[in-house]
C-alpha cells in the first residue's frame, strides 16, 4: 500500500493552526481541518507521509512508524490532531503527558496492561498501543474486559475529496500467453486502498474487498498494482501472477493456501519487489507440474520480453519471503524458489519471526541469480539433481558490483542435494545476526562440493556440518577464511580447499575424513582449534606457480609430493603463528605436514600423528628409508615424507611441536622413544596422548625434551575430535 510522501515538519504542523500541537485544543484542530478543506480520514492518509495510517473502526486514525510500532500522531474522530512528543522539546513532552488526550512515548509507561508483559509502544489518552504478528492494536484501560482492538490500514477511498492528481496510479505489464491467448492490456490502475482477500476453491476464485487491482482470469489471479493481498483456499490448477509496475511493492500473504498448478503457482512477472508472507499459524503448500507449455510475452521497462516459468515460485524481480508460518514447495519441473534478482528469506519481529520452508525439487531448491540472503527460518532443502542454494550471476558488470553472492546470517538450514550443497558465482559468507546459523549439508553429485564459491568463502559464526560424498567439503577458487564458528567436514577429496590462501583465524574445525584435509597455496594458521584426518596429506601447501610465485595458482598442480621424495610441480607455504592444531593421516606414502616450499612456526601448538589404517599403530607406511633428512637427535630420516615433508625446510622459533610416528623427512629434534596410546608424552609445559603406538617422537619450540608426563595439574585444551592437549 503506497502513501503520499509528504513528511510532516514543524513548519507543516503550523498549517493546522498550532505551532507544537501538543494538546492542541479541539477548536484549534477543527479550525485546521476546515482551513485545509480536508476530512479527518483524508487528512490521515495524506499527512501520514512515510508513516502508515491505521484506523480503529471508530473514526480515529493513527500514523504509526512500522519499524518501532509507535504512534507518531493521531487524527481523532472529532478532527483534532494529537502529536507524539517531539525529541526537540522536552518541555512540550512534559506538557503532552499532562494534557488530556495527549500522546506519550512507551518509555513513560511504568506498567504493562491487560496481561501484556512489555511496555506499550505508545499511549494516547486511555489507549495503550501494542503490536504482534497480526498487526498493531490497543487496549482502552477504562474497559474492564481488556478488549484488544486491532487497527486496519486507512483507506484513501473513504475520502471523497481526494483529487485525481493524488490518486495512486500504476501501469500493469502486458502479459500474453501463447497457449491460452490471455492478454492483460497496459493501463492506469487506481487502487481503492482496500485489502483484498482472495479465496481459491474447486468451484473457482472469489475476491473480497477488491481494490481495483485484482483481476480474475479463470483460475489465474492477476495482481496489477502495489498493496497487500491475502490468499487462502485450495485449487488443483491455480496461479497467482504479479504484473504490477516496476515501482510497486507487492505483498502476498499466504493464509492457509494450497495451490497446485500446471505452471508456476506463484509467478511475479513485474514489480519493484515482491514479498511472500507465510502468515503465522498457517500451512501453505505449492506444487507445479512436470512440464511447461505457457510462453509469456510482455513489455517491461519499454522492452518486449518472453518468458517461461522455471520454478514453483518464479520471480523476475527482487523476492523476499518472511512471516512465521509454514511454506511447503514441491518442484516437479525444475527449481523450487527462483528469482532472477535478489532472493531474501527474512526474520522479522513484525511478522512473528521467520518462516518454516520445505523445498523438495528436481533441480535447485533456492536460486537468486543476483544473490541469496538468509537471516532466519527453518529450511529443509532437498534436490534430486541440482544445488541446494545457488547464485549464478555471470554478468561481468554485476559481478564487479558484488552480485552473485550467498550470505547466511541466521536460521536452521538442512540441505540434501543431488549436486552441490551451496554454490555462489561470487562469495559465500556465513555469520550470525539475529540468530546463530545452523547449517547441515550433504552433497551427493560427482563434482558436488558442500560449499563452493568462485571467489572466496568467509565463515565467521555458526555450527556447520558439511558432507561431500564425492568431492571437497569446502572449496573456494580464491581464499577461505575460517574466522569463527564450529565446522565439521567429511569429504571424499579435500576437506577444505583454497585455490589461493587458507586462513585459520579462530574457527573450531574438525575434518573427520578426507584425502587431503587442508589445502592451499598458503596455509596461515593464526588462531582457532582444528583437528583433521586425511588418507594422503594432512595439510598440503601446494598449487602456486613456480614461474609466477606463490601468489598465483596454476589450478592444476594440486596433490603435493605424491609421498615425499618426488619433485614438486608447484609451490606452497605454511605459516603457523597461533592456535591449536592436530593433524593425522594414515595409509601408504602419506605426509602429515606437507609444503612444496617452506613451513615456518613462530607460535601456536602443532600436534602431528601418523596412524595405521586401523588407527592402532603407525607402521612404516611403505617408505623407502632414503637418507638425507635434517634434524638433531637419535632418529633416522628419509625422503619419502611422513610427519614433516617440505621442499625447502621447516623451521620453528616459538610455540609447541609434538609429532608421533615412525617416519619423517625432517624434524627440529627427535627421540627414538617408543610410545603407546596409554600415556601422555611431552614436557612439563606441553603434553599429548597419541591415538596409536610407535617408535619415534619429534618435538620443538618450547618442548626441549620428551618423556611420559603426569597431566593432573595441567590445563586442558579439547580438540573437536575428542582428543586433549595439556599445557602449563
Amino acid at each position: 500500500m503506497k502513501y503520499f510522501s509528504k513528511k510532516l515538519s514543524l513548519a507543516a504542523s503550523t498549517a493546522f493552526g498550532c505551532v507544537a500541537l501538543f494538546g492542541c485544543s479541539s477548536s484549534d484542530s477543527n479550525n485546521a481541518a476546515s482551513t485545509t478543506g480536508m476530512t479527518s480520514v483524508e487528512s490521515a492518509v495524506d499527512v501520514c507521509g512515510d508513516y502508515t495510517a491505521y484506523e480503529d473502526g471508530l473514526g480515529n486514525t493513527y500514523c504509526i512508524d512500522k519499524t518501532t510500532g509507535a504512534v507518531i500522531y493521531s487524527v481523532l474522530v472529532d478532527g483534532s490532531i494529537v502529536y507524539t512528543t517531539l525529541e526537540e522539546s522536552s518541555a512540550a513532552s512534559s506538557d503532552a503527558s499532562s494534557t488530556d488526550g495527549g500522546t506519550s512515548s512507551a518509555s513513560t509507561a511504568s506498567n504493562a496492561v491487560c496481561g501484556e508483559t512489555t511496555n506499550p509502544t505508545s499511549i494516547v489518552g486511555d489507549l495503550y498501543f501494542y503490536s504482534d504478528a497480526s498487526g498493531s492494536y490497543y487496549y482502552n484501560i477504562t474497559d474492564a474486559s481488556c478488549t484488544k482492538v486491532y487497527l486496519t490500514v486507512a483507506s484513501s477511498s473513504s475520502a471523497a475529496e481526494v483529487t485525481s492528481s493524488e490518486t495512486l496510479a500504476t501501469s500493469s505489464a502486458t502479459a500474453t500467453s501463447s497457449t491460452t491467448g490471455v492478454t492483460t492490456s497496459s493501463s492506469s490502475i487506481a487502487s481503492t486502498g482496500s485489502t483484498p482477500v482472495v479465496t481459491f476453491s474447486t468451484s473457482g476464485v472469489s475476491v473480497e474487498n477488491n481494490n481495483n487491482c485484482v483481476e480474475i482470469d479463470g483460475s489465474v489471479v492477476k495482481i496489477l498494482c502495489a498493496g497487500i493481498y491475502y490468499f487462502s483456499g485450495t485449487s488443483n490448477d491455480g496461479q497467482i501472477m504479479v504484473t504490477a509496475s516496476t515501482e510497486d511493492k507487492v505483498y502476498l500473504y499466504l493464509n492457509g493456501l494450497t495451490l497446485t498448478s500446471s505452471d508456476a503457482p506463484i509467478y511475479s512477472q513485474s514489480s519493484d519487489k515482491t514479498f511472500i508472507v507465510a502468515v503465522s499459524g498457517t500451512i501453505n503448500t505449492l506444487q507445479d507440474g512436470n512440464s511447461r507449455t505457457n510462453v509469456y510475452s510482455y513489455t517491461k521497462d519499454g522492452e518486449t520480453k518472453t518468458d517461461t516459468t522455471g520454478a514453483v515460485i518464479y520471480a523476475k524481480d527482487d523476492l523476499t519471503i518472511k512471516g512465521s508460518g509454514t511454506l511447503n514447495v514441491t518442484g516437479n519441473y525444475n527449481n523450487g524458489i527462483h528469482t532472477t534478482k535478489d532472493l531474501k528469506i527474512k526474520y522479522d519481529d513484525e511478522f512473528g519471526g521467520a518462516p518454516t520452508i520445505t523445498v523438495t525439487t528436481k533441480n535447485h531448491a533456492l536460486k537468486g541469480k543476483n544473490s541469496v540472503a538468509i537471516d532466519g527460518g527453518t529450511l529443509t532443502l532437498t534436490t534430486s539433481e541440482g544445488d541446494g542454494i545457488k547464485s549464478d550471476e555471470d554478468d561481468a558488470t554485476e559481478l564487479a558490483e558484488g552480485k552473485g553472492y550467498i550470505e547466511i546470517t541466521g536460521g536452521k538450514i538442512t540441505v540434501n542435494s543431488g549436486d552441490k550443497g551451496i554454490k555462489a558465482s561470487n562469495y559465500i559468507l556465513i555469520d550470525d545476526s539475529v540468530s546463530v546459523p545452523t547449517l547441515t549439508v550433504v552433497a551427493s553429485g560427482d563434482s558436488a562440493k558442500a560449499l563452493k564459491a568462485d571467489s572466496s568463502i568467509y565463515i565467521y559464526a555458526g555450527t556447520l556440518n558439511l558432507t561431500s560424498k564425492k568431492d571437497d567439503g569446502i572449496h573456494a577458487n580464491a581464499n577461505v577464511y575460517l574466522e569463527g564458528g564450529t565446522v565439521t567436514v567429511s569429504a571424499l577429496d579435500d576437506g577444505v580447499h583454497a585455490d589461493n590462501n587458507l586462513y585459520l583465524n579462530g574457527a573450531t574445525v574438525n575434518v573427520t575424513t578426507s584425502t587431503e584435509a587442508f589445502e592451499g597455496v598458503y596455509i596461515y594458521a593464526n588462531a582457532g582449534i582444528t583437528a583433521v584426518y586425511g588418507t594422503d596429506d594432512g595439510w598440503n601447501a601446494a598449487g602456486g606457480s613456480k614461474n609466477e610465485g606463490a601468489s598465483a595458482s596454476t589450478g592444476n598442480s594440486w596433490g603435493g609430493n605424491m609421498g615425499g621424495g618426488a619433485i614438486s610441480t608447484s609451490v606452497g607455504y605454511i605459516v603457523i603463528t597461533g592456535g591449536y592444531h592436530y593433524i593425522s593421516v594414515s595409509g601408504n606414502d602419506v605426509d602429515v605436514l606437507d609444503a612444496n616450499g617452506t613451513a615456518t612456526q613462530t607460535g601456536g601448538v602443532l600436534i602431528l600423528e601418523i596412524l595405521s589404517r586401523s588407527g592402532s599403530s603407525s607402521g612404516n607406511l611403505g617408505g623407502s628409508g632414503w637418507g638425507g633428512g635434517t634434524g638433531s637427535g637419535s632418529c633416522s630420516t628419509n625422503q619419502a615424507g611422513g610427519l614433516i615433508d617440505t621442499d625447502n625446510g621447516y623451521t620453528i622459533t616459538g610455540g609447541v611441536l609434538l609429532g608421533f610416528g615412525s617416519q619423517t623427512e625432517e624434524y627440529p629434534s627427535c627421540t627414538a622413544t617408543s610410545y603407546t596410546n596409554s600415556n601422555y608424552y611431552g614436557s612439563s609445559s606441553a603434553a599429548f596422548k597419541p591415538q596409536g603406538s610407535g617408535s619415534m617422537i619429534i618435538y620443538g619450540g618450547s618442548v626441549t625434551s620428551v618423556s611420559v608426563v603426569d597431566v593432573s595439574s595441567m590445563t586442558a585444551v579439547n580438540f573437536p575430535n575428542g582428543l586433549t592437549y595439556y599445557y602449563k
